[in-house]
């Protein structure tokens, strides 16, 4: 039977996420090594035999950012048409391996730093203790100070994760594969916002802070307990696909 699965990407390295300055709004491109080891996750966790199968994928959702979009083409996903910013598909030598489509939703930006944009931690602190604010600082709890509260992003988090479970789980949770199509979902996107999607993903409060890390260019994984959609889980770790080795062996099997 199928269990649904989410698949979360972080983009890829910037200078910004180097040094550990917030990155909300500002546009910055990914490092060569960004780059570099994005194609290398592509290579590593995207093919039939992989974590990430093209062909499971319903649907991909992508951040408004360039750089959470850059990553998605890095990831050579395989998808059929232009990514939604381009004009043509941009790696014509990538065969199509998905038939999932692409959307660009501001549900998955990431959380809007307001005054503290650019500003690592030690450097937000610092500025509230100034002001009188409290100096232990926590973006889970605090928010950002002409920016985004913990409500707010909870808010159009649930949103988009009422729209994968409606459109795409509920139709084949507990199916078997062959009659369920494709129904797995990748998210392409940042590093607070999608520490708060997998929070928000098993119904955790996020202002008690999720202690969740994800490296730039960092897969997760979120899915079901017991082919239930009521018992959302995240996948600390999960098996990749067999069913190419399994086939082939059959295969082998049938000409001897």
């Amino acid at each position: 039977m199928i269990t649904p699965r989410v698949f979360f990407i972080r983009h890829g390295e910037t200078e910004w996420s180097l040094n550990g300055r917030h990155t909300g709004t500002t546009e910055l491109p990914l490092t060569p090594n960004g780059e570099k080891r994005v194609r290398a996750t592509g290579k590593a966790l995207v093919g039939d035999d992989r974590l990430i199968v093209p062909r499971n994928l319903a649907h991909i959702y992508v951040s408004p950012r360039h750089r959470a979009q850059r990553t998605l083409e890095l990831l050579g996903i395989g998808c059929p048409d232009p990514m939604p910013w381009q004009l043509k598909r941009e790696y014509d030598d990538v065969d199509v391996r998905t038939n999932a489509k692409v959307e660009v939703t501001e549900d998955i930006r990431e959380w809007d730093y307001g005054y503290y944009e650019g500003l690592t931690s030690p450097q937000i602190r610092q500025r509230r203790k100034e002001k009188g604010l409290t100096g232990n600082w926590d973006i889970w709890r605090d928010g950002c100070e002409g920016g985004e509260s913990p409500y707010d992003i909870t808010n159009r988090l649930d949103h988009l994760i009422a729209e994968i479970r409606t459109r795409f789980h509920v139709p084949a949770i507990g199916r078997p594969r062959n009659e369920a199509g494709p129904c797995d979902v990748l998210v392409v996107a940042h590093g607070h916002i999608l520490r708060a999607f997998a929070t928000r993903w098993i119904a955790k409060n996020i202002s008690d802070n999720p202690s969740l890390i994800l490296e730039a260019g960092g897969v997760g994984t979120l899915s079901y307990e017991h082919h239930n959609i009521n018992e959302p889980a995240i996948l600390l770790g999960g098996s990749f696909m067999v069913e190419v080795v399994e086939n082939a062996e059959q295969d082998e099997r049938r000409k001897a």
